[in-house]
């Protein structure tokens, strides 16, 4: 166990200046080291404010948090998008992940989850691998989970072929 080496005494003894302990903070914090640059994109989030607005097209490489209004489309793939509890999102997303405690009105389309919190209400489709829809949460679309690596165009072909195919086989296996 840790033992400090000069224990505060209960009572001061009397001396002719008053003591006064004076601390030198260390000339650099300590940090732990930095990642690489391929890692920072999921690391560093920018913020949009309660009062700014931007129309038109967000792209980048780092995680964003919109507690704004935002209208057009956001693009970061492999980073996050959180809309706060005051973001109004007019836009198509599409990211690694979306976590929606706000508004938001467009699709999205996230490489591996969306998560629309009890006060969050989204007005659109989702193409993910994972979806949660606390209670409390307002959602209108459609749902479309992908498995990774599954492509889009193949997506279609495979989706309307797999219920046919075990529907067929639910009727055999009925009529035998």
């Amino acid at each position: 166990m840790w033992k400090p080496t000069n224990p505060p005494t209960p009572t001061p003894t009397p001396s002719p200046e008053p003591q006064q302990r004076s601390f030198t903070p260390p000339a650099e914090p300590v940090n732990p080291p930095r990642p690489s640059s391929a890692q920072l994109g999921t690391q560093e989030q920018a913020t949009l404010g309660k009062s700014l607005v931007i129309k038109g097209e967000v792209t980048g490489s780092e995680s964003l948090y919109i507690d704004g209004r935002v209208e057009g489309s956001i693009n970061l793939p492999g980073n996050r998008v959180t809309v706060g509890r005051n973001g109004v999102v007019s836009a198509n997303i599409s990211a690694r992940e979306i976590v929606v405690l706000g508004k938001v009105r467009g699709n999205m389309t996230a490489s591996d989850r969306v998560d629309i919190r009890g006060e969050g209400s989204l007005t659109g489709d989702v193409v993910a691998q994972r979806i949660s829809i606390e209670d409390g949460a307002y959602f209108k679309g459609g749902i479309d989970i992908r498995k990774p690596g599954q492509k889009v165009n193949g997506e279609a072909k495979e989706t309307t072929a797999t219920p046919a195919t075990d529907t067929s086989s639910a009727a055999a296996v009925a009529r035998a």
